[in-house]
């Protein structure tokens, strides 16, 4: 029974990584290590079943406020958060950029994808991190 609550958890964290990488990292791990400390039978099955339980809170996104900066009010802004590494003002401004600048369907359209990709492009030079936070600002429902 133990190993069927990991897959689904373990399911559940693969499909929403796209969404916060980092965040679902973090999950990955202490998912490994739980199973790793029921192998060993370092836990008994009710404190396993109880750490599991947190754990699946924590992976359906129950993420609480309280653990990110007040300002940060959003799954959005926490995802630009986790992935810029903690850089609150930063979240903030590429969050800020890129509703001024987003416009209706513009998922799939090149030209009005290429907007949001250079307001994006303002606050981060790095091509390589420019590639992942447009990726993870194209999968936010909230854009």
């Amino acid at each position: 029974m133990a190993e069927t609550i990991e897959n689904n958890v373990r399911k559940l964290i693969i499909e929403e990584t796209p969404i916060n990488p980092k965040y679902y990292e973090k999950m990955s791990e202490l998912l490994d290590a739980l199973i790793e400390q029921r192998k060993r039978d370092a836990l008994s099955y009710q404190e396993y079943l109880a750490q599991i339980v947190d754990l699946t809170k924590k992976a359906h996104g129950a993420e609480t406020a309280a653990s990110y900066p007040a300002a940060l009010n959003s799954k959005a802004k926490r995802a630009l958060f986790d992935n810029l590494d903690g850089d609150e003002a930063l979240a903030l401004a590429i969050d800020e950029e890129i509703r001024l600048t987003k416009k209706d369907s513009w998922r799939g359209n090149e030209f009005k994808e290429k907007e949001v990709r250079n307001a994006i492009k303002k606050h981060i030079a790095d091509l390589g991190q420019l590639d992942v936070i447009f990726e993870l600002v194209w999968r936010q429902d909230e854009y």
